[in-house]
């Protein structure tokens, strides 16, 4: 067990961690608060979807399968395929914890996101669960108040400048994307092929719309595991 002045110093440490991550969250939320409120979702909803779901490029993507006209089962099915590589993470994260409870897991598992992990990663020291709690809530709660302040200035923006702002989706793909591709050129060769695998199937139909994304983010995952395996343990080490 942690003696007090030691779980206040780690509750210290983890949001002090954590303020880079509120720094880019929160704008980051904003964008998809008004992207929501575009979207026609009420600002309960929104608020709800960022509560409950807290992935951003997931909620991205949602937002633009809902725009789509996709069904929610396929909403539910992409972005779960889309936040596998959170179990990587967890899996990771799971060898350097300390002492922790088993009932404050939930709440740890929640909290990782691809920063907040790579955060959690920087070092070699173990992690216990007051570090990991702030560091989680600190950029948790950014990313909730930004969705809600960014709904409401959408209120008072024109419809035109809020139309404008669906380049955030592909903005923040991108930002996931571009840097794993500067280590690896075979990760940007399988790129390629998936965006071209997908316009293929979608211009000739070969299958329904609902499944083109779902089919490719199964087929990226399985080239990536079975044939770029090594080359993606480089890249995320």
């Amino acid at each position: 067990m942690f003696n007090r002045s030691h779980v206040l110093l780690s509750l210290k440490e983890g949001a002090i961690s954590g303020l880079p991550l509120v720094v880019g969250y929160f704008p980051v939320a904003m964008a998809f608060g008004l992207l929501a409120k575009n979207t026609n979702i009420s600002l309960q909803d929104s608020s709800l979807f960022s509560l409950v779901v807290f992935a951003g490029a997931s909620q991205f993507m949602a937002l633009d399968l809902i725009n789509a006209g996709m069904t929610f089962g396929n909403i539910i099915l992409a972005t779960f395929f889309l936040n596998l590589r959170h179990l990587m993470m967890s899996a990771s994260l799971s060898v350097r914890l300390q002492a922790i409870q088993r009932h404050w897991l939930l709440f740890i598992a929640f909290g990782i996101t691809d920063e907040s992990f790579s955060v959690s990663s920087l070092g070699d020291k173990t992690l216990n669960a007051p570090f990991l709690l702030a560091l989680h809530g600190v950029s948790y709660s950014s990313w909730v108040l930004g969705t809600v302040f960014g709904y409401l200035v959408g209120t008072i923006l024109p419809v035109s400048v809020q139309s404008s702002l669906g380049i955030g989706l592909y903005a923040m793909f991108m930002a996931l994307l571009v840097p794993a591709l500067k280590k690896s050129s075979q990760l940007l060769m399988l790129s390629i092929f998936c965006g071209i695998l997908y316009a293929t199937i979608s211009y000739l139909k070969l299958i329904p719309d609902s499944w083109c994304l779902i089919a490719v983010i199964i087929t990226a995952s399985a080239i990536g595991a079975l044939v770029l395996k090594d080359e993606l343990l480089e890249v995320t080490a």
